[in-house]
């Protein structure tokens, strides 16, 4: 692309300084950085890295409010995938391909679309180093990275995926193979894990536990199967009211949890688990299977980690209320890769990017943010092939409902919001930075009860 050709030549640009015009040295009252630009195409008003649902959404905001010709996304894959349908692509229940389009034609037109990888950030000089030692320049960034995934951490993975009665939702190289451990499964032990990482859709580990469940049942084979959750957490949900529903379905359906059990290696070759015990340091236990799904430990991705924007741990150190950057006022964050106290999931970079949307208006005004995000996120677990329960909750782990009725019901209307109705929402409103979360419906909802 043009940008990566013409910024071969540029330098960052001097600490501390930004221009608003050729010639002149100013720091607004929020202590933003103002200095002169760079030849064309070096430097963006905004840049955003990522082009995954958080930086494609706000890239769409963006365009509207500084001009398509001055925001840039650097992201380096060509393909764009809608990652929550992956549950069902992994259950049957849909297809991969529909869950994925090419970035191009999420890409906002008008957009510049780096196609490189972000090696280094350098806050303190405004800018960001890619491949082959490109450099470019900005006055306002917007970090949405992800979270990266860790099978290496796992002994045994991934070359243990090369076996079969193995698979992972997590990874498009993966989840197709869970289906055909799913169909292939005649007689064992069916063990689903949740690792002593955060995950991003944390629900999902045990999403895939019913739909195998509900799947077998089906088919004839449920008494020939023991299924087991091993989770490295101490409770099967964070929020005790959808906990309460789903420890009454696991009852019902005959399931074993085993809490505290941390999945660190698998013997594919020997259809073994090794799991450690967290509440017993050095003992660990080895379970036969005859299906495994594997949550791979996660984390912030590589670039960020012991970077100038990163907390302790490597994620991105935001105000949990505005998602503007704890020192550097003019980088913002969104989504899986920042410390938000919030499960990390499509739903809260939803609510997100209406929040950072109005955080950066101001702060482009150099006045303070006022709008405050309360941490809303949401997990329709699937509890069967047309069965969900609607969690919706906030930074408190408290219910935080959009619908005038018990979501911690399961209802077949949900589910087909959840296969049918967030796709469409997520390729026509949110990547197109038009859908900030549910907040205004269930306003709308909550006053029509009065």
């Amino acid at each position: 692309m043009a940008a990566i050709g013409v910024a071969l030549s540029c330098s960052c640009l001097r600490p501390g300084v930004w221009l608003l015009k050729p010639g002149a040295h100013t720091m607004s009252s929020l202590g933003l950085h103002t200095a002169a630009r760079c030849a064309a195409k070096d430097y963006y008003e905004v840049l955003v890295l990522g082009g995954g649902s958080g930086g494609i959404s706000m890239s769409a905001r963006m365009k509207r409010k500084v001009g398509a010709e001055n925001v840039a996304v650097v992201e380096p894959s060509k393909t764009h995938y809608y990652q929550p349908l992956w549950t069902l692509v992994g259950a049957g229940a849909k297809q991969l391909e529909t869950s994925a389009r090419p970035t191009e034609s999420v890409m906002p037109k008008g957009v510049e679309w780096i196609k490189s990888r972000v090696m280094a950030l350098d806050p303190d000089k405004n800018c960001i180093r890619l491949e082959n030692d490109v450099k470019v320049s900005y006055k306002y960034l917007i970090i949405a990275l992800g979270i990266s995934l860790h099978y290496e951490k796992i002994k045994g993975l991934p070359e243990g995926f090369h076996h079969p009665k193995i698979g992972s939702n997590y990874s498009v190289h993966t989840v197709e193979k869970t289906w055909k451990a799913l169909q292939d499964f005649k007689e064992g032990n069916a063990i689903f894990t949740f690792p002593n990482t955060p995950v991003k859709c944390a629900g999902a580990p045990q999403k895939i536990m019913y739909l195998s469940e509900a799947y077998w049942r089906k088919t004839g084979k449920r008494p020939k199967a023991n299924i087991l959750f091993n989770t490295s957490l101490g409770v099967i949900f964070g929020v005790k009211k959808y906990a309460d529903a789903l420890t009454e379905i696991i009852k019902e359906r005959n399931i074993t949890v085993n809490y505290k059990r941390n999945l660190v290696e698998v013997r594919a070759d020997k259809q073994e688990a090794v799991f450690e015990n967290l509440d017993k340091p050095g003992v660990t236990e080895v379970h036969q299977y005859e299906m495994l799904h594997v949550t791979p430990p996660m984390g912030p991705p590589d670039v960020l980690i012991n970077s100038p924007v990163a907390d302790e741990i490597g994620w991105v150190d935001v105000n949990k209320e505005t998602l503007q950057h704890k020192k550097y006022p003019n980088v913002f964050g969104i989504g899986d890769c920042t410390n938000l106290p919030t499960s990390k999931t499509a739903a809260a970079v939803a609510a997100q990017s209406g929040v950072l949307d109005k955080t950066i208006s101001l702060v482009m005004k150099n006045q303070l943010p006022t709008k405050k995000y309360d941490g809303y996120t949401s997990c329709p677990l699937v509890t069967g092939y047309n069965k969900v329960i609607l969690a919706e909750f906030d930074y408190n782990a408290q219910p935080l409902e959009t619908f005038p009725i018990d979501q911690s019901k399961e209802r077949i209307t949900m589910y087909h919001m959840k296969a049918d109705m967030m796709p469409f929402l997520y390729w026509n409103a949110l990547l197109k930075g038009y859908w900030g979360g549910p907040a205004p419906i269930r306003k709308l909802m909550h006053l029509g009860l009065k």
